[in-house]
């Protein structure tokens, strides 16, 4: 009777006890790095953007017309008066501009996978609001990202994700202070 009630443990034990599908942990092996691989899974993005564009533009312009006519005769042994006509006309133009635009941004932000391509890139999406002093800045980011851009560390510079949108708000006393007051936004307004 006691071998049959340790038997039926058994077998109720290994009911319950099931194996392990091998597919589930396909990503996460025991000797490589984690990286993003599927829907829900972070990943960190390091934020390094710099720009820069310059325009320099010359323009020289230069015309000028001249008519004259002259006549002058002489009938017998008098001279006669000398006529004399002359039409002049310039035109100058001259022209110059310089345009300059350097922008830089470093941030590092945590984005979670949205979804994942038939090819196996990433869609990601991340959003981080820091507040201090009651100043909130708030960057958002999303885009496209390869797998083999993931470094080692599951982390992606965003000059890796394709079709990138990366947005810094700033909302706050500082950013209030920044913009033009109510009358200044009326008088542009009218004029």
């Amino acid at each position: 009777m006691k071998q049959c009630i340790l038997i039926l443990a058994i077998l109720a034990g290994a009911a319950v006890a099931s194996g392990q599908d091998m597919r589930q942990n396909a990503a996460r092996s025991l000797f490589a790095d984690q990286k993003a691989t599927q829907v829900g899974d972070a990943i960190t993005i390091l934020v390094v953007e710099e720009s820069s564009a310059s325009n320099d533009a010359t323009t020289t312009s230069s015309r000028e017309s001249n008519i004259s006519l002259n006549a002058s005769g002489q009938a017998g042994g008098s001279s006669m008066p000398t006529v004399g006509l002359g039409v002049g006309t310039g035109n100058t133009f001259k022209g110059q501009g310089v345009t300059s635009t350097n922008g830089s941004v470093r941030a590092k932000l945590s984005a979670k996978v949205d979804s994942v391509s038939s090819n196996g890139n990433l869609w990601i999406n991340g959003i981080r609001t820091i507040t201090v002093n009651g100043e909130e800045q708030t960057i958002k980011i999303s885009g496209l990202v390869r797998p083999s851009d993931i470094t080692s560390d599951n982390m992606v510079f965003s000059y890796n994700i394709a079709d990138a949108r990366i947005s810094f708000e700033g909302n706050g006393i500082v950013s209030r202070a920044q913009g033009p007051g109510w009358i200044t936004k009326l008088l542009h307004w009218l004029f």
